[in-house]
């Protein structure tokens, strides 16, 4: 066992493992962050997609060891009370249904509209093509994106058109 320092959720946050590690055990186990979930543990589902330095990544496939001094962001740390435009938008959307899949959907989309702010259906959905959700609601999924994109990164519509009706 070793002593590590992560910066999770803009927060130094101290646990012992060992360097092979997963990030996602060392999220769930030690540091009691359950939001992100296990799904394969072997990369290919993406339910435990979370951040680092702001990128999305599978945090069952990077070990403790590697992630250094970079910023962990998991969906507890996305925002506070849920107020990301991706999450109002999912809330809106009614895009979830069982979901399991919902924090690395969520994880995924926030990292894409930081990088792409007004993405395109095929940009979309390679972002988000390596994260599987077993009740099919892809459609839902990237109409919520494309909405969270208009609300832009304060969550309120960036250009609102003509005569359309703002909500609070």
């Amino acid at each position: 066992m070793a002593r590590y320092t992560l910066t999770v959720n803009g927060a130094p946050r101290p646990l012992d493992a060992t360097p092979e590690t997963p990030l996602l055990w060392a999220l769930r186990d030690d540091l009691g962050l359950t939001g992100t979930k296990f799904g394969c543990g072997e990369g290919l589902c993406g339910a435990c997609t979370v951040h680092l330095d702001g990128e999305a990544v599978r945090s069952c496939q990077v070990t403790v060891g590697e992630v250094g001094a970079r910023a962990v962001t998991t969906i507890e740390g996305l925002s506070a009370g849920g107020g990301h435009p991706v999450q109002r938008a999912w809330v809106e959307d009614e895009v979830p249904q069982c979901g399991y899949c919902q924090p690395g959907q969520i994880m995924a989309a926030a990292a894409l509209l930081a990088t792409a702010p007004r993405p395109t259906d095929a940009q979309i959905d390679a972002a988000m093509s390596g994260i599987l959700c077993r009740c099919g609601t892809y459609n839902r999924i990237r109409r919520a994106i494309h909405r969270a994109a208009e609300a832009g990164p304060g969550g309120a519509p960036a250009t609102p058109a003509a005569g359309a009706e703002v909500k609070p």
